[in-house]
């Protein structure tokens, strides 16, 4: 079956400060993308807006109580992350796209669901807002899948920053799996990932980090995926897989310093759904984080639906051209720090 896009042209309504680089432009992309896919034959639904109980397995009462009050208007919750008077509403409605996407495929209506959502959420911890993000869209769907039957949960964040929000809130449980492939902590935001973070408690090597030093190309991610994150996703054997799907890792995003190609996005979303189709019937939830130049933002996630929604085929990584040692450096280290817990 194919790709189900969850997916409102209301996620525009969030509006953030001129210049700020998560502004309403990025909806529009969203905006054609579903229209093109919805051309295409592939069926786009919009969503509904998450429930006080779903965000409540990720989020303080009270944060969700101080994030409801600033409905109606403008606030700054933190330097980078701030709330129009519409944007309480459209944050419920993109962690309620996650949702709906985990519903849809744990209910086998179909194998692949992407959510293209804004704000992103994989910034936001248990009761503070960061990064552009309001509520940990990906974190929220991962307890939503474990409350509605899946025993083991796989989160993949691919983003160029460090998924920080949803490592805090999910690192102590051993049922979810989080992976986040970033760039290194000392030249980018927000300053967290390193490989030696890898859980607490009975979490502990349930959250394993790969941070790449800035200027990693394609050949690095594919060093990374084939010696780190698709072995250990394979031992784990989820029942779901998730990815946060940031594409803010492209070499034209003005956020991010690595040299990922366009190709790049397609080749990693390739090698994810061929673990979920090995470990968990296909089941594979995409969901749209960073991104921040329009034109890459709309072609590599063009390009990571395109291998989601077609005949399951191996990935085909393209060739950068350039040496680089940063992915067996991450490797190694990561290999270090998790070599007790998987057999890397």
């Amino acid at each position: 079956m194919p790709v189900i896009l969850v997916h409102t042209d209301r996620f525009a309504e969030h509006q953030t400060p001129p210049g700020h680089p998560e502004r309403p432009e990025r909806a529009e992309v969203l905006d054609a993308i579903a229209a093109r896919w919805r051309e295409r034959g592939s069926e786009v639904v919009a969503p509904r807006a998450a429930s006080r109980e779903q965000l409540l397995r990720v989020h303080d009462g009270d944060y969700l109580r101080r994030i409801s009050e600033t409905a109606g208007r403008a606030t700054a919750l933190d330097p980078d992350t701030y709330t129009s008077p519409e944007s309480y509403e459209i944050a419920l409605l993109a962690a309620g796209a996650c949702v709906d996407a985990v519903e849809r495929v744990m209910a086998n209506a179909h194998e692949a669901a992407f959510a293209l959502v804004r704000p992103p959420g994989h910034h936001a911890e248990r009761s503070r807002a960061m990064g552009f993000c309001v509520f940990n869209n990906v974190a929220v769907a991962a307890a939503h899948a474990r409350a509605t039957g899946a025993r083991r949960v796989a989160i993949v964040d691919f983003d160029v920053h460090h998924g920080n929000g949803t490592q805090a809130c999910l690192e102590d449980d051993p049922s979810v799996l989080f992976i986040s492939l970033h760039q290194h902590p000392r030249t980018c935001y927000p300053g967290s990932g390193y490989e030696w973070e890898i859980g607490v408690g009975a979490g502990r090597g349930f959250t394993v980090n790969l941070p790449l030093e800035v200027g990693a190309v394609d050949e690095d991610y594919q060093l990374a995926f084939s010696r780190i994150i698709v072995p250990v996703l394979r031992q784990f054997e989820p029942d779901l897989l998730i990815v946060s799907a940031g594409f803010d890792a492209h070499e034209r995003d003005p956020l991010g310093g690595m040299r990922l190609s366009t190709a790049a996005f397609a080749a990693m979303t390739r090698d994810l759904r061929a673990v979920a189709e090995e470990c968990c019937r296909g089941r594979i939830v995409a969901a749209v984080e960073g991104g921040y130049d329009l034109h890459a933002l709309g072609t590599s996630l063009d390009g990571a639906i395109d291998a989601l929604a077609g005949p399951a085929q191996p990935a085909e990584w393209p060739s950068s051209g350039i040496h680089s040692s940063r992915g067996e450096a991450a490797v190694a280290a990561t290999s270090a720090a998790i070599r007790a817990f998987w057999n890397v």
